[in-house]
């Protein structure tokens, strides 16, 4: 089954609207004034991440405390959950990735986000709807992670995709993080590119598969990605999944990788 979805196949999923930005408004404010009939809003940095600090800005959240949220939002195991932010699918992946992380077996994502759902005439609604809590059940272990060791290992035994911008990668800036560069080994592929940029939605399969080919992502190669803090890279995580390429997370990523002095930065 495809982790995509369109407009017209929600069906009777619960959907969650996970529009979030790095910098700017906040996503909440996108939300009230305006949003897919029945969506719940899902604050990425409260209820898809920990408190910032040793394992970087997005730690992966307590089982417990992601429980708790997804229950908030009426969130059951039983029933289909549909993920969505305003286009490309870079906030909402990383709500896809946490659910099935943690065992949701059907979450899939809106391919195109909401500028896809109001571009195709669909309804939209500012009202905010109190959802019956849900019963999801958190149990770890449904995606492959990386830790900050296995990362650096599978730079060298395997590859490890960067997702974020390539100047970023380089170390020629760096908005965010206090050091600039990269993993020793790792691959520059920016999650953008996976993109089509008129439409926000993702290249189609073929696409996707002929992008990480040539990036030395095959499905039997060891895979793994990161970026700036384990967002965009669940991005990445995502289009290998459509392309048919298990893939591992670095949650942590570049802003946990930092923490550590003694982790080796490469740059250019």
């Amino acid at each position: 089954m495809s982790p995509l979805v369109g407009p017209q196949d929600l069906g009777e999923a619960v959907i969650l609207d996970v529009r979030w930005r790095l910098v700017g408004p906040p996503g909440a404010e996108s939300y009230r004034e305006g949003h897919i009939p029945g969506a719940v809003f899902c604050d990425l940095d409260r209820d898809l991440a920990a408190t910032p600090g040793a394992g970087g800005r997005h730690p992966l959240p307590e089982a417990d405390a992601f429980q708790d949220a997804m229950r908030r939002l009426g969130v059951s195991g039983s029933r289909p959950v549909v993920v969505y932010d305003d286009a490309d699918a870079t906030a909402a992946a990383r709500a896809w990735w946490t659910l099935r992380y943690f065992g949701h077996p059907d979450v899939r994502v809106l391919d195109g986000g909401y500028r896809r759902w109001v571009a195709e005439g669909f309804p939209i609604s500012a009202e905010e709807p109190a959802p019956a809590p849900g019963d999801f059940t958190a149990r770890p272990g449904g995606m492959p992670v990386l830790d900050a060791a296995r990362a650096g290992a599978l730079a060298k035994e395997g590859v490890l995709l960067d997702a974020r911008a390539a100047e970023r990668y380089r170390g020629e800036v760096e908005p965010v993080d206090p050091v600039a560069g990269h993993i020793p080994g790792a691959i520059s592929a920016p999650t953008s590119e996976n993109v089509d940029p008129s439409t926000g939605r993702l290249h189609p399969p073929e696409f996707l598969r002929e992008r990480f080919i040539s990036l030395g992502a095959v499905p039997e190669v060891p895979v793994g990605a990161y970026c700036g803090s384990g967002v965009t890279a669940a991005h990445e995580v995502l289009a290998l999944a459509v392309a048919g390429v298990p893939a591992a997370l670095y949650v942590g990523s570049w802003s946990d990788w930092i923490t550590d002095p003694t982790r080796p930065v490469a740059t250019g």
